[in-house]
């Protein structure tokens, strides 16, 4: 070193210092780069993409290599800035040159690029790609030696780069993962992708309609009595039993019920024959199960039964659908009865039969579902008996007012809270 002048040095110095930033911003650009972008663009055949993929296949590989050009170039810019301070300032020259270049290579080669690549990942991780991946081949096998040593060690600890499960995601992740996703999804995608992943959090129950809520024809009927029902049917579907649900003989479609009567072979023996067989489900089956089951079974109505057989409810596969793309009817009979309604006091009117999943998505609340499925059996389960008259309570902080009980239930609530708190999604009709 005595032959190399001063000034070749510090340019030698300063090349090893750039070769340090860029082995520092190539290992932040790489594993800063978005994994699922990463893949979508190597679907498109983006040449870096592909590189930077068949890179972090192995990410102990890659890491072996950086770390080892890393630690070799700061070494060698260690020797080197020990060498300009002796030549500058003798012995005390050494403690100089270790306190300045510490800091120059913290500036320099470390945050700087590593902020840099975090904020700019692709941008460094593809053309850096280009050239780690011939000095992988070329620094192989101290790479392979390298990781020999460091996988034995992590093999103490049970843990195996090959096993690497890469950047799976829980359903919770995926969920947060598409509400940040902002303005790159419209939000009705994402409450529709988001409902999608909370049908597993939602069983038949929390959707059902309530066994004492089933329209159906008792077959037992007068038979013009069941004609004018007929006429005035307004389901897609039509649940015939004998004297009560429980007895449930099977479905009706009004389809075939109009053939039978193009043909004038509309009697009651016919009509017995038209039903379809009841398809049953058991209480507690999950949302997501029961779509597959439907799709399954060809079939988009079922009666959920408990562990008795007992009937609890009917369910359709209209009923998950509006899970997850939202509220949409066609029946007459639905759109005319609102359980929600504005008051001109700002306060809301709220059938006590509705489904609290239903309130909560309306109303943007969080009442508690995890127990009682309707507002008043939530109420009812707070208050641990029937209230006599109008009372006033909070559940989970909104404040309601009981207006109205009758046959030992609570017919009616006012919410009593402000539109910042509870905004119903479309006006009352």
């Amino acid at each position: 070193m005595d032959d190399i002048s001063t000034s070749t040095l510090f340019i030698v110095l300063g090349v090893l210092l750039f070769i340090s930033a860029y082995f520092s911003g190539s290992e932040t650009g790489m594993m800063s780069v978005n994994p699922y972008r990463l893949k979508h663009l190597a679907n498109q055949n983006n040449k870096g993409a592909i590189r930077v993929s068949k890179l972090l296949k192995r990410p102990d590989r890659l890491i072996g290599l950086i770390l080892i050009g890393n630690n070799l170039v700061n070494i060698a810019a260690s020797a080197i800035a020990t060498i300009i301070g002796l030549r500058l300032y003798g012995d005390l020259g050494i403690a100089i040159a270790t306190i300045i270049l510490t800091l120059v290579i913290l500036i320099f080669a470390e945050v700087t690029p590593k902020t840099l690549a975090a904020l700019h990942p692709e941008r460094i991780a593809f053309p850096s790609s280009a050239l780690l991946s011939p000095l992988l081949k070329l620094f192989y096998p101290l790479v392979w030696l390298i990781n020999w040593i460091t996988n034995g060690l992590l093999a103490l600890m049970g843990i195996s780069p090959e096993k690497h499960q890469g950047n799976s995601l829980s359903a919770e992740e995926l969920r947060t993962v598409v509400h940040e996703a902002g303005a790159l999804i419209p939000e009705q995608h994402q409450n529709m992708l988001v409902g999608v992943l909370d049908l597993e959090n939602a069983t038949v129950e929390d959707i059902m309609t309530p066994r004492n809520e089933i329209i159906g024809i008792d077959i037992n009927d007068e038979w013009k009595d069941i004609e004018r029902q007929l006429a005035n049917f307004q389901y897609s579907r039509i649940l015939l039993y004998r004297d009560n649900i429980d007895d449930a003989i099977g479905f009706a479609h009004p389809r075939e019920l109009m053939r039978l009567l193009l043909k004038d072979q509309l009697t009651k023996a016919s009509l017995l024959r038209s039903t379809s067989e009841i398809y049953f489900i058991p209480e507690g089956t999950p949302l997501n199960v029961q779509l597959l089951k439907f799709q399954h079974a060809k079939d988009r109505i079922g009666l959920v039964v408990d562990e008795y057989g007992d009937i609890q409810g009917l369910v359709t596969l209209a009923d998950i659908l509006e899970e997850v793309v939202g509220e949409f009817t066609t029946d007459i009979a639905e759109d005319s009865n609102d359980d929600i309604v504005a008051q001109p006091d700002g306060t809301f009117l709220i059938d006590g039969s509705i489904n609290l999943r239903d309130l909560n998505r309306e109303m943007k609340m969080t009442l508690p579902t995890d127990g009682p499925k309707t507002l008043n059996g939530l109420i009812l389960e707070y208050l641990e008996e029937i209230p006599q008259g109008r009372l006033s309570i909070k559940l989970a902080g909104y404040p309601f007012e009981i207006v109205d009980v009758q046959d030992n239930m609570i017919k009616s609530v006012r919410l009593l809270v402000s539109p910042k708190k509870a905004v119903l999604k479309k006006p009352a009709r």
